[in-house]
């Protein structure tokens, strides 16, 4: 006890003032057994008020759970209170939190407390009884399973030691690394690191390389090390691929025997430019006056691809292929998805497809899903087949123009009956042959993207509901369907309330169709404006992500009540199973599969698809800044696009970039973070910065490492 506290204890206290004495004093004996005499003693509560005091604080700490009486006027610190199983979450700031099994508030780990948990680790953790006026604080116990033990970062290399110098927001440690497990990695090699052990005594983790990417800053090393940052694969293992080497790429005659032959009717493909695996092409013919037949093909992968393969298991490991700035990381190799399965022109092909047949009001008066071969007379880029469809000129005009006809009528259909509309640009860039970004130019779609994508939404609505919907009484087979469900109504009152400010209007009750109505009007009143951006990415926060799953809610954003992927199953393994269980179902009347098994893979498919959208975020950001990296000191104008309370975020125009200006850069008065309006608000002056504003500002650095722009203000 300092001489200063006992002064203080002999006088007149306050009921705070006295609480807090009380508590250091339970916490500096933790494990002792505290009597109420004892506590007056060394506490010094001499007069008769103070021990009332005394005496009612302690009766609060008993109700709260704090303290623990273990006899008559007798007093233990409660301190390992409940036990609870759950998540860590380690921030590299120290300010760890852990998660309980089946929600509820995050509770606080101090870094003394984390038993070298690594972030989202299952732990167990002792709950510290509440401290009053503190947040819940808990400390962890056991380690029940790791989540994560590799890291990428670079190595720094001495002569006796070296250590891996991360980048992960998540630790705030290097990882030191004995000089024998090094695998010959150099000073500035980027490398992925396996922590082995954490010893309790030691500051930092300790680990071996698992691998060497290469040098820090060569494009393909940054774009691997992205990959494996994400735990993504970013090589082709040799023994699947020399499986592929094994599949002939001969059709044999009793396969296009036991198939509809579609190769006489005019069949094209229409993809991006840069394209190699070409999943879908569309045919059609007409069949009287005013009746239409329309094909949508799909590369028949799983006639290749056997359930269960050493092809397969690798597949569905990835679960999606994932498209960086500069290369695409297939799903399938090579030889499947750029060569024997892809549909390229002047080749037979097998194909699962589904048949339409259509009026001449976009109407579907029927359709079949059958197997067939195909032989696609040419492949389009989508600038090539937009420019048939401005100038009504250029190869297969006729059928071009009728496709684009029916694909305008079904996305009418589409959006009268509530289907959101998100027409969003994306950012790309021409890139150099050593991977050096030399310009960004914004792809837009299109009325050639939209017809490819009415038509491949048409399909696969049509084959989810082929299996979903039955009669009543009958219970559907277990079938993987995308499911989007309603915004989060909280996200939509504060969505509401954001574009107020901007003189716009929001229904957030009532049907879902008034809701999409109500969006869709807004994003109409947008188009153009200079907060239309901007709305558009607030109002794409409100709402769900599209996930998979067998328990359909149908799809929110399309207004489908079924849905499903069944258009890319050389990218996706979703669309996979999709063709393995429409066979089953269709052609033999098999009965339903596991509902347990085909979740677990929607699960795991949901969560790859998450990982691959975030590793392509992280390559367009690193393009920008490397981009950027010719832009310093120079002046741009932009638009804030986010508000946090250690800065805001700037998009500018010229380029999409985005880049962040400091809080600690504000100085001209001290800014507090208004979290409801989405501004900052200077405390003297009263200026504020909102999301949205107008901006000038300077490129004043860029971290190729943290993939971190850092902009000045300009006045």
């Amino acid at each position: 006890m300092t001489k200063k506290r006992e002064k203080k204890a002999g006088k007149r206290m306050s009921k705070k003032q006295l609480a807090t004495v009380l508590l250091d004093f339970f916490h500096a004996k933790p494990d002792e057994v505290l009597s109420l005499k004892y506590i007056f003693d060394q506490l010094r509560l001499t007069t008769h008020p103070l021990k009332m005091l005394c005496k009612d604080i302690l009766t609060e700490l008993l109700d709260d759970g704090y303290i623990a009486e273990v006899d008559k006027f007798k007093y233990k610190l409660n301190s390992h209170g409940v036990e609870m199983t759950g998540v860590f979450q380690r921030k590299s700031n120290g300010k760890n939190s852990f998660i309980p099994d089946g929600g509820g508030e995050p509770i606080f780990i101090a870094e003394r407390n984390s038993a070298h948990a690594m972030n989202n680790d299952r732990v167990r953790i002792a709950f510290f009884a509440k401290r009053r006026g503190r947040q819940p604080e808990g400390e962890v116990i056991e380690v029940l399973e790791r989540a994560n033990d590799t890291f990428v970062g670079t190595l720094e290399v001495t002569k006796s030691y070296a250590f891996l110098l991360t980048e992960n927001r998540t630790l705030a440690n290097d990882i030191f690394i004995p000089k024998d497990k090094l695998k010959g990695g150099k000073t500035g090699d980027k490398a992925i690191v396996k922590v082995v052990e954490w010893p309790d005594k030691a500051k930092n983790p300790i680990g071996q390389v698992v691998d060497i990417l290469g040098q820090a800053g060569d494009n393909t090393t940054e774009m691997h090390a992205i990959l494996a940052e994400f735990g993504l694969p970013y090589v082709y293992p040799q023994s699947v691929e020399k499986a592929a080497d094994r599949i002939p790429e001969e059709i044999p005659a009793d396969e296009i025997a036991r198939r509809e032959d579609f190769r006489p009717v005019t069949t094209f493909t229409i993809d991006p430019k840069d394209a190699k695996d070409f999943d879908d092409a569309l045919s059609i013919r007409k069949l009287k006056e005013g009746l239409w037949e329309v094909g949508v093909h799909i590369a028949d992968v799983t006639h290749y691809v056997t359930e269960g393969s050493i092809i397969d298991k690798e597949a569905e490991k990835r679960a999606t292929s994932v498209y960086l700035v500069d290369r695409t990381i297939p799903m399938l190799p090579e030889r499947l998805c750029n060569f024997i399965c892809s549909l390229r022109p002047d080749e037979d092909k097998l194909a699962y497809s589904v048949i339409f047949r259509m009026n001449e009001k976009g109407e579907v008066r029927d359709s079949r899903v059958v197997h067939t071969v195909i032989r696609s007379n040419r492949r389009f880029t989508y600038e090539e087949a937009q420019q048939v469809i401005e100038t009504g000129e250029g190869d297969f005009k006729e059928e071009i123009l009728q496709l684009d006809k029916l694909a305008k009528l079904l996305r009418e259909k589409r959006f009268a009956a509530g289907a959101i509309n998100f027409d969003r640009y994306e950012v790309k860039f021409e890139i150099d042959e050593k991977g050096k970004p030399v310009s960004v130019y914004f792809k837009e779609s299109k009325d050639a993207n939209k017809l490819v994508e009415e038509f491949m939404l048409l399909a696969n609505r049509t084959v989810a509901e082929r299996i979903g919907r039955v009669p009543q009484g009958k219970k559907a087979k277990v079938f993987p369907y995308r499911i989007h469900d309603l915004p989060d109504p909280d996200k939509l009152d504060t969505l509401a309330q954001f574009i107020a400010r901007f003189g716009y209007k929001l229904r957030t009750t009532g049907t879902k169709t008034d809701v999409s109505k109500s969006i869709n009007h807004l994003l109409d009143d947008i188009q153009g404006k200079k907060e239309e951006n901007l709305i558009e990415t607030v109002s794409i926060r409100a709402m769900q992500k599209a996930r998979y799953s067998v328990h359909n809610i149908g799809h929110y954003g399309l207004a489908f009540d079924y849905y499903t992927h069944f258009t890319s199953p050389i990218r996706r393994y979703p669309d996979m199973m999709v063709h393995r269980l429409l066979t089953k179902y269709l052609d033999q009347g098999g009965r339903s599969v596991s509902e347990k098994k085909y979740e677990a893979l929607c699960e795991h498919s949901s969560a790859m698809e998450q990982l691959a959208a975030s590793a392509e975020r992280a390559s367009v950001k690193y393009k920008q800044v490397e981009f950027m990296t010719e832009h310093l000191g120079q002046t741009f104008d932009g638009v804030i696009s986010g508000v946090t309370e250690w800065g805001l975020y700037v998009e500018l125009n010229a380029n999409k970039c985005e880049g962040m200006v400091p809080i600690r850069d504000l100085d001209d008065d001290y800014y507090e973070f208004d979290e409801k309006n989405y501004c900052l608000r200077g405390r003297r002056k009263n200026r504020t910065y909102s999301l949205g504003d107008a901006i000038t500002i300077k490129v004043a650095r860029a971290n190729l490492e943290k993939k971190q722009l850092d902009f000045a203000l300009v006045e």
